[in-house]
This record gives C-alpha cells, sequence and structure tokens, in this order.
C-alpha cells in the first residue's frame, strides 16, 4: 500500500502573521502541502511503533513538484512505484470544515491545461484608429468568445472551466495597442471535454484573427490529466473515515482543481480524498487556498493521519 503527500510552496508573499510563517520571502505554503507532510510523517510513526498490527508493505511516497511540474511522473520514473497494489492521497480543504471528509468515486479533480494566446496588430495614434488593427479591441473580443466554449459547447450537465487569468499589453493611454498577450487554464473532468475545449480554442482564434486581420498564434500545453478514483479504494477510504469522524465521512466532493496525484491513479487503483481543515469553526471562503493569509485548523491533521492509520490496518491488519 502506497500513502501519498505533496511538499510544494507557492511563489507568494506570506502575510498570516503565524509563529511558523514563511521564513523565505516570495514563498509561502499556501495550500497546505505542509500540513500533508505532517500527517504522512505522523503516519508514519505511528504505524512504525504498531509494525506488528499489520502484515504487508507500506511504502511512504514523499512527493516534491506537485505545483506544475508533475512530480509524480518523475517520482513513477524513478521506481517509487514498483510493487505498488494500491495509492492512497489526502488533501486538506479549507472549503470543508473540520470533521468533514469528502470522498468521491470517479473524477473527483479535473484535467488541468494551460495556454497563452499571443495577438499582433498593427498599432497607430490614440486619435487615428483607421488603417489600425486595435490588438486590445481583438483581445476584448477574444476573452468573450472563449466564454461561449463553456455556455455553448460543452455539456451543462458535465463541469468545464475556461479562464483568462491574464491580459498583458499596450503602452500608453493615447496609443493604439500593436500586442497584447493573454494566458489562461481550461479544466474538464473527461477527455472529450479537454479536447473539444482545446479545438474550440483554435477555431474561435481562427475566426476572429480573420474577422479583424490580426495575427494571433496559440501555445497550448498539455497539464495533468483527470483524477479518476477506484471504486474499491474509495470504498477503502470511506470504512476508514467512518472510523475516525463518523457520520462526517464520505460526503461526495468535486474540484476542478487539478492533481499529479491522477498519474498515480493511472497505474494502479486508488483514491485521493479531502480532509476538511477550515480553521477555527470561520466562514470556509475566509481562508482560501493559495492566498496570502493561508491557514489551517491543525485538529484536520489528526483527522488524516488516523484515516490512513485506519486504512492500512483495515487492508493489511
Amino acid at each position: 500500500i502506497a500513502l501519498r503527500a505533496d511538499m510544494d510552496a507557492l511563489p507568494m508573499q506570506e502575510t498570516s502573521g503565524l509563529d511558523f510563517s514563511s521564513k523565505h520571502d516570495g514563498v509561502m505554503h499556501a495550500c497546505g502541502h505542509d500540513g500533508h507532510m505532517a500527517m504522512l510523517l505522523g503516519t508514519a510513526k505511528v504505524l512504525t511503533q504498531n509494525r506488528n498490527s499489520f502484515s504487508g508493505t507500506v511504502r511512504f511516497i514523499f512527493q516534491p513538484a506537485e505545483e506544475g511540474a508533475g512530480g509524480a511522473r518523475y517520482m513513477i520514473d524513478d521506481g517509487c512505484f514498483d510493487g505498488v497494489d494500491e495509492i492512497y492521497g489526502i488533501h486538506v480543504w479549507n472549503y470543508q470544515p473540520v470533521g468533514e471528509v469528502g470522498i468521491t468515486d470517479g473524477p473527483v479533480l479535473a484535467a488541468a491545461d494551460m495556454f497563452e494566446i499571443n495577438i499582433k496588430g498593427i498599432g497607430g495614434h490614440g486619435a487615428a484608429p483607421q488603417g489600425t488593427v486595435d490588438a486590445v479591441v481583438v483581445a476584448s473580443h477574444l476573452v468573450q468568445a472563449l466564454q461561449t466554449i463553456v455556455s455553448r459547447n460543452t455539456n451543462p450537465l458535465e463541469s468545464t472551466v475556461v479562464t483568462i487569468g491574464t491580459i498583458n499589453g499596450g503602452h500608453n493611454f493615447n496609443i493604439i495597442a500593436d500586442e497584447v498577450k493573454l494566458s489562461g487554464t481550461t479544466r474538464a473532468y473527461t477527455e472529450v471535454n479537454r479536447q473539444l475545449i482545446k479545438d474550440r480554442i483554435s477555431e474561435i482564434i481562427d475566426g476572429i484573427s480573420t474577422s479583424f486581420g490580426a495575427n494571433i498564434t496559440l501555445d497550448y500545453e498539455d497539464g495533468y490529466p483527470p483524477t479518476i478514483n477506484h471504486d474499491i479504494p474509495t470504498q477503502n477510504v470511506m470504512k476508514a473515515a467512518s472510523q475516525v469522524v463518523g457520520a462526517g465521512a464520505g460526503v461526495p466532493y468535486l474540484s476542478m482543481g487539478g492533481e499529479d496525484f491522477a498519474y498515480y491513479l493511472q497505474e494502479t487503483p486508488g483514491c485521493f480524498f479531502f480532509v476538511g481543515s477550515s480553521p477555527d469553526n470561520r466562514d470556509v471562503f475566509n481562508t482560501p487556498h493559495h492566498c496570502s493569509h493561508f491557514d489551517i485548523d491543525e485538529n484536520a491533521l489528526l483527522v488524516g493521519s488516523s484515516i490512513f492509520v485506519n486504512l492500512v490496518e483495515d487492508l493489511l491488519g
């Protein structure tokens, strides 16, 4: 049985004011991965002290590079997965209260792709637009058109997302921009929708390019595949979690976030689940993941480690 924790921080300045705030400027644990490491270390300590309570092998995977680099692929290539029959992973989750465990069979996290779009027009004087191709106007139409992919091309019963995260361009208030760059991300639970979105982005770009006479290029990067839990391992987690939190176990939960745990699940059966960690029973949206004041209720760490321990003893006891 393999148990996995990821260790990444994020490139942002911490403002939480906690005693254990990051000592490094521009880097902080803003997603709870330090909590994942703590849970797995705690699990390892308890299982090692009770080695005679189960028969089998537990592999503890402490994985770097989940945040964008797909470290799971390299861990698999390096042999960390050799001989593994099942794998389980936890994520602390501030969108759920402590004592609630989010578990879902099938897709639980989305495919997460990235793209950059470069629009090249013809600049000019802001008072004389004739003869120009305004890259800002083209970008504005493109942003609006891309939103129709989700609203008009994908099945409304199948969750998808197209997000434009950055727009950069222009020189001054009275200059018609000759170049604008966009970047964004797409999310889908199925490979069919993933490809549909990718195709429609290209088609919309071609149409708007022709309409305005701009030169538009697309750099599309396939990110993580969907994270798809397997049936029996999901049931195993539900059983172990119910022994820890009772009625709070097995709350169905999906996220459009991406996770390179997906690569492990493509290799062998397993389950990725969420442990509620909203701090101090505050509103679950007051301390969201990836914010500069991120914090968790550390009781969630006990819940996570306990589920891991029960899981191993149920499966190998």
